[in-house]
């Protein structure tokens, strides 16, 4: 295909799978059972960060976890006791567990305490072209706190040489317009120009296929050679195209 074909055939597709009934097997659905911002980028938040393994399992799990926190995330974050910590301690998702958990609501609420919020956080420290200097940041701030060294495996660090695909997924979320109803586009301070695509396994191999990335590791390496290409594509809003080969990927089997 010529680059123009290229983006013809990726534009149809985003204008297939950027639509609500891509919500119906998506984890993003847990999120859009709330109104308040801060219900939505926390439930959000933590939706993300388990959101690797069976997608029904994610969706079963995330559910299971608003449960926990009284379906009233940024409510329970700002106002826990300590026994509500405890009553978190049966979660498990794959390898996140409850002690796991604990940590990320105690993190969450001196983020919203201290810092601002999630989003605050993650706008004073975006660079001109890149969130991936802010997503290494935040984790800074995240861990600043005393935790177990084991929770820190669960906020991936683009300095560090990771993807950060559940984390770019996440801002993909926050960032993005909600013209279509799928992504909420509640944070207007940073520009999606600079957001990346969650590059994972099946996102990676079909840009692969279309020429869009030739290095086969899927590493923070990678996303910048992806991002470069999906920007040729469109240069305001290339994660767009997150929709275009994560459907190729997983509904269609490109």
């Amino acid at each position: 295909m010529t680059k123009a074909e290229l983006k013809d055939f990726l534009d149809a597709k985003v204008w297939e799978y950027n639509h609500p009934k891509f919500l119906e097997d998506d984890p993003l659905q847990v999120p859009h059972r709330f109104i308040q911002k801060e219900d939505i980028e926390i439930s959000a938040f933590l939706t993300a960060t388990i959101a690797w393994g069976n997608r029904k399992s994610i969706i079963n799990n995330a559910s299971r976890l608003m449960e926990l926190l009284d379906n009233a995330p940024y409510g329970f974050v700002r106002h826990h006791t300590e026994d509500d910590l405890g009553k978190l301690a049966p979660f498990v998702h794959r390898t996140f567990n409850g002690s796991d958990l604990g940590y990320f609501v105690t993190s969450l609420k001196n983020i919203y305490t201290n810092h601002g919020g999630l989003e605050d956080v993650f706008t004073q420290h975006q660079t001109a072209d890149s969130m991936q200097g802010a997503i290494s940041h935040f984790k800074e701030v995240f861990f600043e706190l005393v935790h177990e060294p084991r929770t820190t495996k669960h906020i991936s660090d683009p300095n560090k040489g990771s993807a950060a695909k559940r984390i770019n997924m996440f801002l993909r979320w926050m960032v993005r317009d909600n013209s279509t109803g799928v992504d909420f586009g509640l944070w207007k301070g940073i520009d999606p120009a600079k957001l990346s695509c969650p590059l994972d396994v099946h996102s990676g191999n079909v840009a692969r296929k279309l020429k869009l990335l030739k290095r086969k590791q899927n590493d923070a390496k990678a996303l910048q050679e992806l991002d470069k290409s999906l920007r040729k594509l469109d240069a305001t809003d290339p994660v767009k195209y997150d929709f275009a080969l994560f459907g190729l990927g997983v509904f269609e089997k490109f």
